[in-house]
């Protein structure tokens, strides 16, 4: 039996453009920077997840730390990340996208009562903001 797996902590999206990454997902998400260096930032989701921007084929080589290393990673074309929310600020959502000229691609209305609302990001990643009722554990 398998030792238990306690969440995903950190997800990664790869950029053209870290500025212009940075800018949408603190102007457009209010997400948080946690820290930052000249391949990535670092965000805050939640208090208890990690969201990380890497500048598209900065992470190609080992990086070697004083504590260990990393070793290499990179990713192309459009990934899927969703967002929890709950039901009550899906319309607070759909505003500040208008505000921000975020354009809604895609809206589901899922059979346990959860709603979804799809939109991109700069680098025309794939994100969902969702609330409870999608899946049997949320």
């Amino acid at each position: 039996m398998a030792p238990k797996l306690s969440g995903v902590l950190e997800t990664a999206l790869y950029v053209d453009d870290l500025d212009r990454a940075r800018a949408f997902y603190e102007d457009v998400l209010g997400l948080v920077a946690l820290t930052r260096d000249s391949r990535f930032f670092a965000f805050d989701v939640g208090g208890s997840n990690v969201l990380l921007l890497f500048r598209r084929g900065a992470t190609l080589d080992t990086l070697h730390l004083p504590g260990g290393t990393i070793p290499p990673h990179d990713g192309s074309g459009p990934i899927h990340v969703a967002f929890a929310i709950t039901a009550a600020e899906l319309a607070a959502w759909e505003t500040r996208f208008g505000e921000h000229n975020v354009a809604i691609e895609g809206r589901t209305d899922w059979p346990r009562g959860g709603k979804s609302i799809y939109f991109r990001d700069p680098d025309r990643h794939l994100l969902e903001l969702v609330t409870p009722g999608v899946w049997a554990i949320y």
